[in-house]
């Protein structure tokens, strides 16, 4: 009985958890395939100064084990002077960091572009929410998907 109860007790935890999460994330559309969208994103970070540190191709990996996925590849970059700070704030900020943006075909037919809200990293990881490197990373993430996606 009292699994029961500790169980009915968790379920709306778990939901508010999970609704939590997908209100963090920014996402924008794109008028671009998947492969160009990230190849203008890698672009805009390298020209920004910062690094790429690796490129992962879903549905390439999905191709290799016989299953079919929607065109989704992901960018992971940064740049240490922004990241390194809120790792000696906490360490833990590291299984978020370096940042990720990922670029999807969705079911509706169109290619979105979607990241974590920087201001998540700060609740997740209990760091200052006004911290300069959170509203740098907020900056950057916009500006860079935003010139990755716009029409030249």
């Amino acid at each position: 009985m009292r699994r029961i109860l500790a169980l009915a007790a968790a379920i709306p935890l778990v939901m508010t958890a999970t609704a939590g999460l997908a209100n963090d994330l920014v996402e924008k559309t794109s008028p671009y395939s998947v492969s160009e969208t990230l190849d203008r994103l890698a672009a805009a970070v390298e020209g920004a100064g910062a690094t790429v540190f690796a490129r992962v191709d879903h549905g390439a990996g999905a191709a290799s084990v016989d299953m079919d996925l929607a065109a989704s590849e992901l960018l992971i970059f940064g740049n240490p002077k922004l990241g390194t700070p809120a790792m000696r704030d906490n360490a833990t900020a590291g299984l978020d960091l370096p940042l990720r943006v990922l670029a999807y075909f969705g079911e509706d037919g169109l290619v979105r572009v979607v990241y974590h809200d920087p201001a998540s990293l700060a609740q997740t990881h209990g760091l200052p929410a006004d911290a300069k490197y959170i509203q740098m990373m907020t900056g950057a993430l916009d500006k860079l998907t935003s010139k990755a996606i716009s029409v030249d």
